[in-house]
């Protein structure tokens, strides 16, 4: 039974990364098509559009892309070249950098924001099968309880 549980389970995580794979390559290739944004400066593009002041420590802009500090470096350096962010000491901690948002890549945010969107919205519909439309809602419905549970421990105690 376990053996078979594993099985399933390992079936249903290789759909999962080749569907991602996949998208991600079309998605990658319709916003550069539609704007002169990569996907990965679409996401820093967003990260820091979303945090306080509009800058992020590069430390935590790494862990919330899952890019290696040197991949980082080097996004953030042809970002900064290109105008859309910048790069600034910590206030707090003289050691360590800000990528912080600019004019221009807020700019460049929301005229790619809608192609980005309908990108998405076209690729889910027309590219995924049956199994990895199944497999996707799945994980979804997963991180979508586990947000809602966060959520609500979080106001049922603010002040902790």
């Amino acid at each position: 039974m376990t053996d078979s549980l594993d099985r399933a389970r390992l079936a249903a995580w290789r759909a999962y990364i080749e569907a991602s794979q996949r998208l991600y390559t079309r998605l990658e290739d319709d916003l550069r098509a539609d704007s002169a944004l990569s996907f990965a400066d679409y996401h820093v593009l967003v990260l820091l559009s979303e945090a306080p002041g509009q800058r992020l420590r590069m430390g935590e802009l790494a862990s919330r892309l899952v890019f290696s500090p040197s991949r980082l470096t080097y996004q953030i350096t042809t970002m900064q070249r290109r105008g859309l962010v910048a790069r600034e000491s910590c206030p707090d901690d003289r050691r360590g950098s800000e990528a912080v948002l600019t004019a221009a890549g807020l700019l460049a945010l929301r005229e790619a924001a809608p192609h980005h969107l309908r990108s998405v919205r076209a690729h889910l519909m027309d590219d995924l099968d049956d199994a990895e439309v199944a497999c996707l809602t799945r994980i979804f419905e997963r991180l979508g309880r586990r947000l809602r549970a966060d959520r609500d421990a979080s106001t049922a105690h603010p002040h902790s």
